[in-house]
């Protein structure tokens, strides 16, 4: 008699390009993130090269259950909604760009699972249509929201700022609050929400945080903040990852959303 299928469900974590001792290339991810789709998620961590010669979005969709689009150094490109670069942007990673950005959008007229987290929370954004601004700081009114240049890790990823979610909305029914606590290490943010994109959570000075697309049939739920960090010791980031390992378990056991209408 056949056994039950009991694998793990299958997540793409995309990488980041890294030089090890400015010579050696790489693609890694942070051990905080495959931690936490292993442990709180339940999930199988596989690290993607994100680099369109090795790899291609149709692959990955029949590869994995689920993807989560990392945080990273490099922003994504300004012509992708169309402007200019600056040195105000940053450093790139157009590798990436060219993978996450359509894979994003095939995951929302497929239903399939992914989170986005920093980089990730930017890039479903922009696959969506929007715009960032290069520095959330330079902006009137707002708050340096960027990593501490010192200290140790665990003042660098302190819980820093609230975040108000929408009452009622995804994030306030998961979290079971309408305001939590959140660590805070981007420099970039949304500017102009992309098409179907709902802003569900901000913080103090009105920075988008928190996000999803409307009427997407599968999990889209992505954060502006790091929620890998003590995944399973933190109250926000548990329940964040534990939906998303839900919806993972789903795609893998073939439980199929209903696509209607996505446009």
């Amino acid at each position: 008699m056949a056994k039950p299928n009991s694998r793990r469900p299958v997540v793409g974590i995309i990488g980041n390009a890294h030089a090890l001792n400015d010579q050696y290339e790489v693609h890694a991810v942070g051990r905080m993130n495959s931690e936490a789709v292993a442990d709180v998620a339940g999930c199988l961590p596989l690290i993607i090269p994100s680099d369109p010669r090795l790899v291609s979005v149709e692959d990955l969709l029949d590869l994995c259950d689920g993807f989560l689009l990392t945080g990273g150094r490099p922003n994504v490109h300004p012509s992708a909604w169309g402007e200019e670069e600056t040195p105000a942007h940053g450093a790139f990673d157009r590798g990436r760009d060219a993978i996450t950005l359509p894979l994003v959008r095939a995951c929302v007229d497929r239903g399939q699972p992914f989170i986005g987290i920093c980089r990730g929370f930017q890039e479903v954004n922009v696959a969506m249509g929007g715009s960032l601004h290069p520095e959330i700081r330079d902006l009137p009114g707002r708050m340096n929201h960027r990593m501490p240049p010192d200290g140790s890790l665990e003042e660098k990823f302190a819980l820093r700022h609230a975040v108000r979610f929408t009452p009622g909305g995804v994030f306030h029914r998961l979290m079971g609050a309408e305001e939590v606590m959140t660590n805070t290490l981007h420099g970039q943010g949304i500017a102009r929400p992309g098409a179907r994109i709902v802003i569900d959570g901000v913080a103090p000075d009105g920075t988008p945080e928190a996000i999803y697309v409307r009427d997407a049939p599968g999990f889209t739920l992505s954060v502006q903040w790091h929620p890998e960090w003590q995944a399973g010791e933190d109250p926000v980031s548990r329940p964040l990852f534990h939906a998303f390992g839900a919806a993972c378990a789903d795609w893998a056991a073939g439980r199929r959303p209903v696509v209607t209408g996505v446009a």
